[in-house]
């Protein structure tokens, strides 16, 4: 039975993709940082809070009592202890969830089965737990088992005589694109990035657990392996079927959007990230220049949408994020030029929501009109920070 908290009706207002949590979050970020007020945060808290928050099993950092207390936990940017008794609620709740996806997965370890998006992605699996966590309760015991499990994932796995990456999955990517037999997914949103960033996240922020170093060594080695070369820098393929891993060669033959969920720039700062983190310089440069030379390549034409998922929104505060961190300058010299495209991108009043609409577009303007990070840290649920 899914456990719920709270009265109400409307489940769609605990989305963070796409319901009031995302506009509540871009509330507390204008109430912290003096360009809003926390009138406006509490209505929003209210709306958010009015229907029963799911704790189920299939609740996320982008649905229900995970969102719900990314949202709530953000508040206490400035020092006060905002909605303290919600907050404490959903936190025993959230590390409830946690322990559960982490028992379910041991499961499908011992049988031998392969892993799900649900499992493991930014969006509902734990990857995306342990964004809040590093966040919210970075010393939890949850944390550390989620790190562990994060670990064995990149381990290969054998099917049918095949060595497989241990992200992979025997599902779609997406409905409209099939890989029978499945695929190793390489973008931040589904796949090997989203592994890379949140083991080198924790490495920075002083969480260790046995295995993390080489785990991001062998995801390192990964994206080294799979590396396209062009004129205009290097690329990834979104993801990779059975047939291309025995080959050795991706079927796709050019670089996809320069998005954050799929495309060079969320590939390109999880590896800076782990660069930074095992102190590898030659990396952080390599990592940063590819990611400085899809700022300037022909590719950027290719993101129409103003929006964080695949869009300019996610593409600029990626790369602001990583000019903060960077030992080179080249990202830093092409946020102007990004920063005026991002404007002029402006998503009409009906394009509302967090991923793909205007509540993403106006928090990533934050950071453009006020030239710093963000103090709520609301972009950890991207995995970039």
């Amino acid at each position: 039975m899914t456990d719920t908290i709270g009265v109400g009706t409307d489940a769609d207002w605990q989305s963070l993709a796409t319901s009031v949590v995302g506009a509540a979050i871009l509330a507390i970020e204008r109430a912290s940082n003096g360009t809003g007020n926390w009138t406006a945060v509490h209505h929003l808290v209210k709306r958010a809070a009015s229907s029963p928050v799911d704790a189920g099993r299939h609740a996320g950092l982008y649905y229900g009592a995970p969102a719900v207390l990314f949202m709530l936990n953000g508040t206490t940017s400035d020092g006060r202890d905002r909605y303290a008794a919600a907050r404490q609620n959903l936190t025993h709740h959230v590390r409830r969830l946690v322990r559960e996806r982490l028992t379910a997965a041991d499961d499908r370890f011992q049988h031998g089965q392969p892993a799900t998006f649900a499992e493991y992605d930014v969006f509902y699996g734990l990857v995306g737990f342990g964004a809040l966590l590093l966040r919210d309760l970075p010393g939890s015991d949850e944390l550390g088992d989620l790190l562990t499990y994060v670990v064995r994932l990149t381990e290969p796995r054998t099917d049918d005589g095949q060595q497989l990456p241990g992200w992979w999955v025997d599902h779609d990517p997406d409905p409209l694109l099939p890989t029978p037999g499945g695929h190793a997914n390489l973008g931040m949103a589904h796949g090997a990035a989203g592994l890379l960033a949140v083991l080198a996240l924790a490495t920075r922020a002083g969480r260790h657990v046995d295995g993390q170093t080489e785990a991001i060594e062998r995801l390192c080695a990964w994206f080294d392996r799979w590396r396209q070369e062009t004129p205009h820098g290097p690329w990834w393929p979104q993801w990779l079927t059975r047939d291309e891993l025995r080959t050795g060669r991706p079927i796709q033959e050019h670089p996809g959007r320069p998005s954050w969920c799929y495309g060079t720039p969320g590939i390109a700062r999880a590896l800076q990230l782990a660069a930074i983190a095992t102190k590898q310089t030659v990396r952080q440069v390599a990592a940063e220049a590819a990611l400085a030379r899809c700022l300037s390549s022909p590719q950027l034409d290719r993101l129409t949408e103003p929006g964080i998922c695949h869009g300019l929104a996610g593409l600029y505060v990626t790369a602001h994020r990583a000019a903060t961190d960077a030992r080179t300058p080249g990202i830093t010299m092409r946020l102007p030029a990004l920063a005026e495209r991002l404007t002029r991108s402006e998503p009409g009043r009906s394009q509302a929501g967090f991923l793909t609409g205007r509540t993403g577009w106006s928090l990533a303007m934050q950071t453009v009109r006020l030239s710093t990070p963000s103090r709520t840290r609301w972009d950890t649920c991207l995995l970039i920070t």
